[in-house]
């Protein structure tokens, strides 16, 4: 894939240098709070600093507040990275205006370790997400890593498709639709398991990755044979079924949240083969 042709986008946010485990260091200001408060209680404010620091909450502390710089042009990944969020944008910008609307561009957050968002803490084992609440999408790189050497998956274009999937959850804010699911959630009503709204909510994503899939070929013809397949496979190795294979030996369709392997091809496939927002319509689908 030459992703180079992308336009770089301004909307990156570099976190990782306050990322990692714990240990992390209180700031000034946090610090002189701490200080001012442990003097109200009467207790040691060297003690109460090193058991912030040591527990972890000085990271947290620093990540609800931290705001991220532009990452260097020099990083590869970062990049990588910024290039196909800009593209994201400019396909997405024009399909909203050919509809009569404005898109609202998301922020994307590189963080390594953990993150604050306005979703709550997140590590990298959450793999890479989308917060509606504060609309921007978190990625830890190595989760790219992690899906060469543990999942079967990778590939510029299979990473390219899992941005694609988190910008895909942003359309959905955009369009109501995450909205109508929460509500559902918070009615009380399950929304876990194979077919059910989570499952269709995430296979729509899947599909509007294939969405922008198909008209970022159709401005650069930047895929190159097998990137397809890479992003198929990718698909296939991060299916319920598989990955609940991979943990427990066993399939439990009742918690599936994301869908099939064979499904996340299905409509990966739908949204690149069409390149019509109109064909992901997930949740009117009696298959999937």
């Amino acid at each position: 894939m030459d992703w180079n042709k992308g336009r770089r986008s301004s909307n990156v946010e570099d976190r990782r240098s306050g990322g990692g485990g714990g240990g992390g260091k209180l700031g000034a200001g946090a610090m002189l709070a701490v200080v001012v408060i442990s003097v109200l209680l009467g207790k040691n404010p060297l003690e109460m600093i090193g058991l912030l620091e040591q527990s972890g909450v000085a990271d947290a502390i620093q990540g609800s507040s931290q705001q991220g710089t532009a990452p260097p042009q020099d990083d590869r990944e970062a990049e990588f990275v910024a290039r196909i969020l800009g593209d994201t944008e400019d396909v997405w910008g024009a399909i909203f205006q050919q509809a009569g609307s404005r898109y609202v561009e998301p922020k994307l957050v590189l963080f390594a370790g953990r993150v604050q968002t306005d979703c709550g803490g997140a590590t990298s084992a959450s793999g890479p997400f989308y917060c509606p609440a504060d609309q921007q999408v978190y990625l830890d790189t190595s989760f790219f890593a992690q899906m060469r050497d543990q999942l079967g998956g990778g590939g510029d274009f299979a990473e390219a498709y899992v941005i694609a999937h988190e910008v895909g959850h942003h359309v959905q804010t955009l369009l109501g639709v995450s909205a109508k699911v929460n509500a559902a959630r918070q009615r009380g009503d399950e929304v876990r398991g194979d077919g059910g709204l989570l499952v269709r909510q995430e296979l729509q994503a899947d599909c509007l990755a294939g969405v922008w899939a198909h008209h970022a070929q159709a401005r650069h013809q930047w895929l190159e044979a097998g990137d397809i397949d890479e992003a198929l496979r990718t698909a296939t190795a991060i299916g319920d079924d598989r990955l609940q294979k991979q943990a427990q030996g066993t399939v439990v369709p009742d918690a599936f949240t994301h869908g099939t392997s064979a499904e996340r091809v299905r409509w990966f496939k739908a949204g690149f083969d069409g390149g019509a927002v109109a064909g992901c319509d997930t949740f009117s689908a009696k298959a999937l």
